[in-house]
């Protein structure tokens, strides 16, 4: 929770306490105290971390609140739009791939080992292109 705090002061500082917090309606001696981990009466509350991340788009702080977690940060990037109807015929291509891999893992009745990781494949392969046809209804 220290490292917590103290990246979320330290994002605040860095920014510009006074330009943050009045972005955010607040005093930004009222800001510095709540974020200050040396404060005993520190109360930073998550619509502040929103806040601070909103306005400022420094990650420090939600990157080592995940990494107290075990997990990695990583931003997501948005694949390129493409044309919709373009987009819409790749997923159905994808979708019909992951059929037929699948179709063809159950002609045996066994899936080995090398048919999991085709229908694991094609899994990702659906996904790709859902993600793809995801940007282009937003940029449509």
């Amino acid at each position: 929770m220290e490292d917590f705090l103290r990246a979320c002061h330290t994002t605040i500082k860095e920014s510009g306490a006074e330009e943050l917090a009045g972005k955010m309606c607040l005093a930004h001696v009222s800001l510095l105290q709540r974020s200050n981990p040396d404060n005993a009466a520190h109360h930073l509350t998550i619509e502040h971390l929103f806040g601070i991340l909103l306005h400022t788009g420094d990650m420090r702080p939600l990157k080592t609140l995940a990494d107290q977690f075990g997990f990695d940060l990583v931003a997501k990037v948005a694949p390129a739009p493409k044309a919709l109807t373009a987009s819409l015929i790749h997923v159905g291509k994808e979708v019909a791939d992951l059929t037929i891999a699948i179709h063809e893992a159950l002609d045996d009745s066994h899936v080995s080992s090398s048919e999991k990781f085709e229908i694991l494949t094609e899994i990702s392969h659906v996904r790709d292109s859902l993600s793809v046809l995801e940007s282009s209804v937003k940029a449509a």
